[in-house]
Order: C-alpha cells, then structure tokens, then sequence
C-alpha cells in the first residue's frame, strides 16, 4: 500500500469516529465552557471539524506564516454547521492526499510566525503528528466536554461505557 493510500485509509476511519462525536454536539450547549481557560464548545468543536482541511493545506503549500495568515474561525451556530465543516474538510483532505506525488511527502514544511519558526519537518511527519494526532488531542478534550454536559460519548475503537450494556 502506498503513503498516500495508508494516510487516507486511516484519515476516513478516524474521521469516521470524529463525524460520530460531533453528531452529539448540542446546539444548545455551544457557548458553555468547563472552565474559563478553555475553549467554548462551539470553538473547540469548529477546531475538531475544521482540522481536517489542515491535511490539503499541508499537501498543498510549504509553509503556514501566522504572520501572514489570518484566521477566522468557522461559523458554527448548529451541529448541522460542524457536519457539514467536517465533511467538506474531509473531502479535500482526501482529494489532495490521492493526488500528492510520493516524492512530495518528504519536502520540508514549515510552520512560523515571522521569523519564529515553531516547526519545520518533512510533508508526511507534519501530516500525521500536527494534522492528524491533532484531531485526535482534540477529540478526547471534546468527549470530556460531551461527558460534562451528560451527553452520550460515543465510542471511537469500540463501545463506550455509554454503549455497554448494563451491569447486573
């Protein structure tokens, strides 16, 4: 199997599973926050649906600046809002991955603000640590926010204890 095949393989699986925790996002709830220091749900929601489309972003340039970029985060007023950013996402994420050439997977991307670069590694290492294993980080933090709020956490490899049958 190639690169391009394996990373998209394991990007429609995990985001399979990420689609089934943002199915459970309440619209209701989208201003509430567990703390102060942390996100609203409706930031950290759009973050875990947008976070796809950093793989076409990564296929496609050398670099993210910050000080170059801006950032507005997605408009997300609804569940049905974070589906349909997820799988818009998920569907260039995957359409740029079919088309990458191997060889491209090994030029070095950089991620800066100005003259401060934070990262700088080959296109396949970026993708699966600061593309992937970032949905992933954020995921868990959103399956905590689901907990909190009493919503049923699905499961991701598995049943979750919301899934399991009861005990006798």
């Amino acid at each position: 199997m190639s690169l391009n095949q394996a990373l998209i393989a394991e990007l429609k699986q995990e985001a399979a599973s990420t689609r089934k925790m943002l199915e459970r996002v309440p619209t209701e709830h989208l201003g509430w926050r567990p703390h102060e220091k942390s996100m609203t749900l409706r930031g950290l929601a759009g973050h875990v649906a947008e976070l796809s489309g950093w793989t076409a972003m990564t296929v496609h340039t050398d670099e993210l600046d910050f000080a170059k970029t801006e950032y507005a985060p997605p408009a997300v007023e609804s569940t049905e809002d974070l589906l349909r950013i997820h799988d818009e996402h998920l569907e260039k994420a995957v359409a740029a991955l079919q088309n990458i050439p191997e060889e491209d997977f090994n030029k070095i991307w950089t991620l800066k603000a100005g003259d401060q670069i934070y990262l700088q590694q080959p296109k396949k290492v970026v993708l699966r640590s600061m593309c992937y294993n970032h949905v992933y980080h954020h995921r868990g933090q959103l399956s905590v926010y689901l907990r909190m709020l009493n919503v049923p956490v699905p499961g991701m490899y598995g049943p979750s204890a919301d899934e399991m049958p009861a005990a006798n």
